[in-house]
């Protein structure tokens, strides 16, 4: 699985962002999604996470009711909704794909991973 990650841009702090992750390949759906972001001078950080269903999703609790994962498996696509956004969730933020459903916020249960996509609010 091979993802792209987009969608970041420069926002002022209360607005909002939709990042994109596309993934190719014919097993996307079987693949449960992620989020991990990494500040300057800071480790990469768990945001958020869905299951292959689009059923279930579990977010870190710094961005629980600010921020919402969805997917499209017919477009091969997850979106990270971003809303009331602040300057501490400036950031690079990566997509990843994983094939279970344990241990979501950590970067080691992840298969593969996308390139990063800058994200920087402004106050």
């Amino acid at each position: 699985v091979q993802l792209q990650a987009s969608g970041g841009g420069l926002v002022q702090a209360g607005g909002s962002l939709r990042l994109s992750c596309a993934a190719s390949g014919r097993t996307f759906s079987s693949y449960a999604m992620g989020w991990f972001r990494q500040a300057p001078g800071k480790e990469r950080e768990f945001v958020a996470a869905i299951t292959w269903d689009g059923y279930n999703s579990y977010y870190a609790d710094s961005v629980r009711g600010r921020f919402t994962l969805s997917r499209d498996n017919a477009k091969n696509t997850v979106y990270l909704h971003m809303n009331s956004l602040k300057r501490e969730d400036t950031a690079v933020y990566y997509c990843a794909a994983k094939s279970d459903w344990f241990r979501n916020d950590a970067i080691g249960s992840y298969d593969y991973w996308g390139q990063g996509t800058q994200v920087t609010v402004s106050s």
